[in-house]
């Protein structure tokens, strides 16, 4: 279903919006001394940095952490295909990603669990933080239309396709008449206006500048498939979770008392996020923010395991009794 060829555009990627990632892996002699004169226990984690990780740079920033023991270390990293790894070799104790990549870990006989939410679709269909949009002239008109045509995904394989694939098969079209090719989000708009795509999936500030220079949503294909889809969440091993049970649940309440700040201060996110990414302010005022709450939705996260699973993404069923939280 999904052609493996890569566009070869001068990709800086996503990421390259980061200024950020220093601090050094788990297990470093250091301690730090907090407020109440307690040594704090350092823990990496590792996030991208996006927009969807404000929560934790935010929560640290307002000593969430440190209230718990913990000496937070947030290291940056360039996508989900760099994070497992880390996760698996003990360089980050815990770490950011969509929640289709602990999926085919877990798939490829690792084994991740989810100890926090990290993102979730605005739940809006007319405008989400993501969208696979078309130039205003497109004859692309649903989703439906999509089939037989070439659409950008920023990874194969993954919650891009996955879910358009689902939105697609939902508005009567053949998703396995596809061609799905990589391009890096930043590389996307310009993809679409010069024809080399037919229809692209952004994600912001990208989307919000794809917008602005004359494209059109065909589907918000988060909000699509599941208006109460979690995107993202924090995960370990699940070794981690039982050998360390303690320091899960300090960096869970932590991460949790994160999210609900994020989502109750939004004027706060958007100012974060000009911290560790290169967005500027006028674009950080205009993009759509996810949701950030606690709890999954476990209604929307088996759907998208039989999706990933319908679509090939995986090869079995996804345990989420043992994946999610």
């Amino acid at each position: 279903m999904k052609n493996k060829l890569k566009i070869a555009l001068a990709a800086m990627g996503i990421l390259a919006l980061s200024a950020c990632g220093s601090g050094s892996p788990s297990g470093a002699a250091e301690v730090k001394t907090g407020a109440a004169g307690a040594d704090l226990e350092k823990i990496t984690v590792g996030v991208i940095p996006i927009v969807d990780t404000a929560p934790i740079w935010l929560g640290k920033a307002k000593g969430f952490f440190e209230e718990e023991g913990l000496d937070l270390d947030i290291q940056t990293a360039t996508g989900g295909s760099a994070i497992v790894p880390g996760v698996q070799s003990g360089s980050y104790d815990f770490a950011f990603s969509n929640l289709i990549s602990p999926m085919v870990a877990n798939d490829k006989g690792l084994d991740m669990k989810l100890v926090a939410n990290g993102a979730t679709t605005s739940g809006d269909t007319t405008i989400d933080f993501g969208a696979v949009v078309v130039n205003d002239d497109s004859p692309i008109k649903s989703p439906k239309d999509l089939a037989g045509k070439k659409v950008s995904v920023n990874n194969l394989s993954n919650i891009g396709d996955t879910t358009i694939s689902q939105v697609v098969t939902d508005a009567g079209g053949d998703p396995g008449t596809i061609d799905f090719v990589e391009v890096p989000f930043p590389d996307a708009p310009a993809a679409l206006e010069n024809g080399i795509v037919d229809a692209a999936w952004i994600l912001d500030p990208f989307l919000t500048q794809s917008l602005a220079e004359g494209s059109r949503i065909v589907t918000t294909n988060f909000s699509d498939f599941h208006p109460e889809l979690d995107i993202a969440g924090y995960f370990t091993t699940k070794a981690n979770v039982e050998s360390k049970p303690e320091l899960t649940a300090k960096f869970t309440r932590a991460m949790n008392k994160s999210l609900e700040f994020a989502q109750a201060n939004p004027k706060e996110v958007r100012d974060i996020v000009g911290t560790y990414t290169k967005i500027d302010a006028d674009t950080r005022e205009k993009i759509v923010l996810p949701r950030y709450r606690v709890d999954f939705d476990m209604d929307a996260a088996a759907k998208l395991a039989d999706a990933a699973q319908k679509f090939g993404t995986v090869s079995k069923p996804v345990n989420l009794d043992e994946l999610m939280p």
